[in-house]
């Protein structure tokens, strides 16, 4: 299967670059996997949509400020000799570490740009130089281990939180703002650790979740940390040389229990969300079609052909061109059918990706 099979033309104005103004207020596409057909909807009519009984499953991961500015001072930065000003420029110059991945309280995987010439043993500093990152290691595909360190009172978790920005896209085409540590979160946000948001779960509102309740629809909440291993580029020309990075998973013993109830009583299981969905899947393939409390690590690619044994529907945003998001969409819902309804939206103008519209398949 070619990646190219996977592939749309989107106009770059239909790219959401700020979210709207109430989180419930978007659009939604509700695609019919049985009719092959799609309509036109409102987020807001979500809990007349779904059925008393189904479950909705939420990934509760809580995006934290990622991406640390800084300036790098390099080994070399103190060579006796004379004095250079592109030199000074070059070593003193901006420096974005974006942390994707804890090692332990201090050490992260990250990756460094423009990072070519940043070298093992090089300080970047962050803030009044409140925090420090050393690049101990080089890893592969551009990662490297940096051991972080505060020169103030205070966590370096606190300091990470003071002085680092909000992981935004980089097809959001602006600098992050103190909104965004709001907007880009779910409401139901908890476990901190994730470098990107969940952003199917971001127009979920508290008159929604109420209104789900009044319908009978339950809820339950798992945990991924997204991570690089669910935006990084296919750079194969085939589908099945892609190799997914993993990323940290939770299930507790009460979602677990109210997973299991559901299936048994033949009750929907709607993921909220790709990550959701490979989540749950990942877990099933490890325990014959249960899902048990676990934790652990997920690097699940699912592509058409997969067979889901967890998930009934899905709630998800529209995705990248030749993305692992648009083949998990199109491994659930059908690559023809997915493929017809994202022209629908495009000439419908659905605003697509993070902070825009989305889809329920079911």
């Amino acid at each position: 299967m070619l990646v190219s099979e996977f592939d749309y033309h989107l106009p770059p104005e239909l790219i959401a670059q700020r979210p709207p103004l109430e989180r419930d207020s978007s659009r939604m596409m509700v695609v019919d996997r049985t009719a092959c057909a799609f309509a036109d909807r409102a987020f807001r009519d979500l809990p007349d949509i779904l059925q008393p009984g189904d479950l909705l499953v939420l990934n509760n991961t809580r995006v934290f400020p990622a991406r640390l500015l800084g300036h790098r001072k390099g080994v070399k930065a103190q060579a006796v000799g004379k004095y250079n000003p592109a030199r000074r420029q070059h070593l003193t110059a901006e420096i974005e570490v974006l942390l994707v991945r804890r090692e332990d309280d201090h050490v992260w995987q990250a990756l460094v740009h423009p990072g070519r010439k940043v070298r093992v043993g090089e300080v970047i500093f962050v803030g009044d130089d409140e925090l420090e990152a050393e690049v101990v290691s080089r890893g592969e595909r551009g990662l490297r281990r940096v051991r972080l360190r505060t020169t103030q009172e205070g966590t370096v978790d606190q300091a990470i939180e003071r002085l680092g920005h909000v992981p935004l896209p980089p097809y959001i085409r602006r600098p992050d703002n103190h909104s965004d540590r709001e907007a880009y979160q779910t409401v139901y946000a908890k476990a901190r650790g994730a470098v990107a948001a969940p952003t199917a779960g971001l127009h979920f509102s508290g008159r929604v979740f109420e209104a789900l309740r009044a319908r009978g629809v339950a809820t339950c909440e798992i945990t991924l940390h997204v991570g690089l291993g669910t935006f990084r580029p296919v750079e194969t020309q085939s589908v099945e040389h892609h190799k997914m990075e993993a990323e940290h998973f939770e299930i507790s013993q009460p979602s677990a229990a109210a997973i299991n109830s559901a299936q048994r009583e033949g009750r929907r299981i709607v993921a909220v969300g790709t990550t959701s969905v490979r989540t749950l899947e990942h877990v099933a393939r490890e325990y014959a079609g249960r899902v048990l409390a676990s934790s652990g690590e997920a690097d699940l690619f699912i592509v058409p052909g997969f067979q889901f044994q967890v998930t009934s529907a899905l709630l998800t945003n529209f995705h990248l061109p030749r993305s692992t998001l648009l083949m998990l969409v199109s491994a659930f819902g059908g690559r023809d059918l997915i493929l017809r309804a994202y022209q629908h939206a495009i000439e419908q103008r659905y605003r697509f990706y993070s902070y825009g519209d989305c889809m329920l398949i079911v």
